[in-house]
């Protein structure tokens, strides 16, 4: 039965994948905006008020969790559900901790993210079940890793390491045997946390905190 009280916004950087999904949510609730980007995103949210956003952490300008966290920000009551192909525990960590209520693989099955929505709307947390144990030992885990007066996961420790001794996006994507999206994703992240802009001062902070030595 569709539900026309909840507002829900696709943003995907994948037309294709954007459009299957706003087809087959509008069967159930009402599908106000199609984007793909996060700035995009974030003009829309602002001008239609969604209930729910389902996003990619992937997009650009800038990526799914810095707008999903601009959103939530300004407009706590959204509800985010990430839809991505990246399996990493500690990215789902990432998209938790910025007030996510979902996280679900690109794999998983259309009633599943209908599942993960309707979760959503009532205030419950989603994991894909496929990661599921995973992610929960990686969200329960202390954080034991301190880098200054700001914490990091141990990926995005290796990740600002290798960028810091000169590698590559390309380069580091092959060293830890992961996509190139999902090294820019964990850059990114440890860049907000660490509130750095330039490559420049990712080598100086690895440097102060003992990431690599001079």
């Amino acid at each position: 039965m569709k539900n026309p009280s909840a507002r829900i916004i696709v943003a995907d950087d994948h037309a294709m994948f954007a459009e299957t999904l706003r087809r087959f949510l509008s069967a159930n609730y009402e599908v106000v905006a199609v984007v793909g980007d996060g700035s995009a995103l974030c003009d829309a949210a602002a001008k239609l008020k969604p209930d729910v956003v389902v996003v990619d952490v992937g997009m650009t300008l800038p990526d799914g969790l810095n707008a999903g966290c601009e959103l939530k920000k300004r407009f706590p009551l959204i509800k985010l559900v990430v839809v991505t192909q990246h399996r990493e525990p500690s990215m789902a960590v990432e998209v938790f901790r910025s007030g996510a209520s979902a996280f679900l693989v690109k794999s998983s099955t259309a009633t599943e993210l209908l599942t993960a929505i309707r979760a959503a709307l009532k205030d419950h947390i989603y994991i894909s079940p496929s990661i599921g144990k995973e992610v929960m030992r990686a969200l329960l885990e202390p954080r034991k890793r301190k880098v200054g007066e700001r914490w990091l996961t141990s990926r995005q420790r290796e990740v600002l390491r290798l960028l810091a001794e000169g590698k590559s996006m390309k380069m580091i994507a092959e060293t830890l045997q992961i996509s190139a999206r999902t090294v820019q994703f964990h850059k990114y992240a440890a860049m907000k946390t660490l509130q750095v802009k330039t490559n420049a001062e990712i080598v100086r902070y690895a440097i102060t905190h003992g990431i690599i030595t001079d």
